[in-house]
């Protein structure tokens, strides 16, 4: 065992990584059992049921898999977490016991290579983020017995706050062989394009994504010859992926494509709107700066309200602002953009909607966003372009 892990405490006093490893598995118990009690069956068995299908069928990985993902990360009613919970009706626990616990509310997913065994670790790299992680089990290195370097692991890592970059197995451990590596590199493209949040633990790919974000935008405008569209859901498509052959195009000329590689996945068709979005009469196609690109079902509707406060017939276009008010899924961006556009009559659409004669958008404006969209403002912004890694990319074009 390393020198580091060795012993109970270090100088300092504090618990050494064997201890806080060992300590990690009695809370996690714990926690586990806390989770799985009756006080939670109505949000958990739901959870369950869905997963085990009409067959009623669930293997116990995939239950594993379920267990841990609602006790760390699902948001009960008002908000908080299992975690939370524990954490709170805990008294005795000491500091370096609720940091570890609260930051396990944060895991990282993701598609890991294992690049080397150290001792009882092995260093994993995540395809999805590009990042390194030194990573223990709880259970013992017996967990890693059959992990082969080049080989690659399915999991979620939380952290072990006090140990400067360590790193533990949460619930389940899917292993996968080195010769799997074209389908680990496809699944990890999907994580990447689905789920962008989870690159961007990487302040690197940040800044990489503002920047690929940028230059996608201005091509955008150039192309389609604005950054904000009004069409009806069939031309929407019809533009988005004459946009995006237009982009592939371009990109097979660079002098890096010389070989003519292309990435696997990104075949045509390239776009098809949701069928909520195709069913709706118009698309708002709008590529912020910041917001990225987004979509808006009804979007013309919602103009023609601006248009013209008094239209006959109103209140349904009333009834769809409500809707962009009152929706998580939708952000301040689109109805920002109509009280930029139309000044002049922003004051009475609202003041009509929320029966506020006083009402003004330039001084009551960010606060009502502020109130009714509270979750778009708890987050720093992120770009709308996931990022790529190298060792990512070097799979997908057949480098590695």
């Amino acid at each position: 065992m390393a020198d580091v892990v060795q012993g109970t405490q270090h100088g300092s006093g504090e618990p050494s990584l064997t201890d806080l490893i060992e300590h990690s598995a009695e809370l996690k118990g714990q926690l586990v059992t806390f989770g799985q009690s009756a006080r939670f069956d109505q949000w958990l068995t739901p959870l369950l049921l869905e997963a085990a299908g009409p067959e009623r069928q669930l293997d116990e990985g995939e239950m594993i898999r379920i267990i841990d993902h609602f006790i760390l990360r699902y948001r009960l009613p008002d908000g908080s977490t299992v975690v939370d919970r524990f954490v709170a009706g805990r008294k005795h626990l000491t500091a370096s016991d609720r940091e570890m616990l609260l930051g396990w509310r944060d895991p990282v997913e993701g598609i890991f290579e294992v690049r080397r065994k150290e001792k009882d670790a092995v260093v994993l790299l995540n395809l999805v983020d590009d990042l390194e992680y030194r990573t223990y089990s709880n259970a013992g290195w017996a967990a890693f017995r059959g992990v082969s370097r080049g080989s690659f692991l399915l999991t979620c890592l939380v952290p072990a706050h006090s140990t400067g970059g360590a790193w533990l197995v949460s619930g389940t451990m899917s292993s996968y062989p080195r010769s799997s590596s074209t389908e680990i590199a496809q699944a990890a493209l999907q994580l990447v394009t689905s789920r962008p949040e989870l690159v961007f633990r990487n302040p690197v790919k940040i800044e990489q994504g503002w920047q690929q974000m940028r230059q996608d935008r201005a091509a955008f405008v150039e192309f389609c010859g604005s950054d904000e569209l009004v069409l009806p859901p069939a031309e929407a498509d019809d533009l988005l992926n004459a946009y995006y052959r237009h982009r592939q195009e371009a990109a097979a000329r660079q002098p890096d494509r010389a070989r003519g590689r292309r990435l696997p996945g990104l075949e045509l068709p390239f776009f098809e709107l949701p069928q909520e979005l195709a069913d709706s009469d118009s698309i708002g196609v709008i590529y912020d700066e910041v917001d990225g690109l987004n979509f808006y079902a009804d979007y013309g509707m919602l103009r023609e309200l601006f248009a013209n406060p008094a239209l006959e017939g109103r209140r349904q276009h009333q009834d769809l602002l409500r809707t962009y008010l009152r929706e998580e899924s939708i952000a301040p961006l689109p109805i920002r953009r109509l009280t930029a556009a139309y000044p002049e009559t922003a004051d009475v659409v609202f003041r009509k909607l929320l029966r506020k004669p006083a009402f003004t958008w330039t001084e009551h404006g960010e606060a009502l966003l502020r109130r009714r969209k509270p979750w778009f403002y708890a987050n720093e912004p992120r770009p709308g372009v996931s990022v790529i890694g190298d060792h990512l990319s070097a799979f997908l074009t057949g480098r590695r």
